[in-house]
């Protein structure tokens, strides 16, 4: 069917309501709605799609994973993490009030997935977020310097509602990453949320720093106002590996070499 009104529709760039037009139309004349009531609809529609179309660019530009939902995190396979605090977390109440979340355990108990869980929360709820594993952050600010494009990147890293910084201490930093970092946390302090996952113990963190008097300034600030979670218990992947490898659950018998 082609409706009178799609022209009109494409002309202004309505796309949300040319692709439910005809669904809509032939559902306000079986339900006899006032054209007010069918032009909500309409409405309704094209709302939605740009909601739909600014949480897309958001999510692209985030760096954070889709598919590592708070829903699909199994919550049963890790006891030890409190699931009334990772859904409070996940109102995001905390990045207004500036607080930061530390996260510490071994590797595979679920760290990485809960921080961004709680990320795409706060894309959801249209706040800006920045995620990336900590080395790999650092490194593009060093080669940014290169290109010009530090004083672009370095600002996005300020001024998002929520930065993400993944496996904190998993490899050693230059001196240029760890006074990058210290600048990132001061700059940070009381003005913007960070969630910081690590598999070293938090007594460990002034190692990272390598620069006793930067470490000591540094997570005083990072500190002050934060969530501390220290997770224990076997890795998610290697309990998945050892059942998968299990008589019980092989009708063949397991290559070792493997």
């Amino acid at each position: 069917m082609r409706h009178p009104l799609l022209p009109k529709l494409r002309e202004l760039k309505l796309s949300g309501m040319v692709n439910t037009l005809d669904l809509r139309a032939a559902q306000a004349a079986e339900q006899q709605m006032a054209p007010t009531e069918f032009l909500a609809l309409l409405l309704d529609d094209e709302l939605e799609r740009r909601a739909q179309n600014r949480m897309t660019y958001r999510l692209a530009k985030s760096g954070c994973d889709q598919a590592k939902t708070l829903a699909l995190f199994n919550f049963a396979a890790a006891p030890a993490i409190n699931r009334m605090l990772m859904q409070d977390f996940a109102t995001c109440a905390f990045i207004p009030r500036h607080e930061n979340i530390l996260m510490c355990g071994p590797t595979g108990v679920g760290k990485s997935h809960l921080a961004n869980a709680i990320a795409l929360e706060a894309l959801k709820r249209e706040l800006h977020v920045f995620s990336r594993p900590t080395h790999r952050l650092l490194s593009d600010l060093y080669a940014a310097r290169a290109s010009g494009a530090h004083h672009r990147l370095l600002a996005r890293v300020l001024k998002c509602d929520l930065l993400v910084l993944d496996d904190f201490g998993l490899q050693s930093l230059s001196a240029q990453a760890v006074q990058d970092l210290y600048d990132i946390i001061t700059e940070r302090y009381e003005r913007g949320s960070i969630i910081i996952t690590s598999n070293r113990a938090f007594e460990e963190w002034p190692q990272v720093f390598g620069n006793d008097l930067l470490a000591s300034a540094a997570l005083d600030r990072l500190t002050h106002h934060a969530h501390t979670l220290v997770i224990r218990g076997d890795s998610y992947r290697q309990r998945c590996r050892r059942k998968e490898h299990s008589p019980t659950n092989s009708t063949s018998p397991v290559d070792t070499d493997s």
